[in-house]
């Protein structure tokens, strides 16, 4: 009984060490990546733009996909669907790269 408890406790002791290693490295790999700054802009929609030309145009740097930008821009302007008027503003976000401290 008590050599059971002895390698249960091991085990664990083990499997946390080994846990604890791979959390703690974690922030040390993610300082690696490139900082990026994020701002929002309001643009005038001109002639021929649509959501998916603008979100090709400002997504650069955010790691988002066409489609994951296009659905903040509605989600951020409170459009339903996909349809922009010339003439009208739409509020943009606009990502640049950073320094990393």
């Amino acid at each position: 009984m008590i050599k059971k408890f002895i390698i249960l406790l091991l085990m664990m002791v083990l499997g946390s060490g080994i846990l604890g290693y791979s959390m703690g490295n974690q922030p040390a790999e993610a300082m690696g990546a490139e900082a990026v700054e994020k701002y929002y802009t309001s643009i005038l929609i001109k002639q021929g733009d649509s959501l998916w030309s603008i979100a090709g145009k400002y997504r650069e740097h955010s790691g988002l996909t066409v489609e994951q930008y296009v659905k903040e821009l509605k989600n951020m302007n409170g459009l339903k669907e996909d349809v922009i008027h010339s003439g009208h503003y739409l509020t943009v976000m606009y990502f640049t790269p950073g320094e990393n401290p």
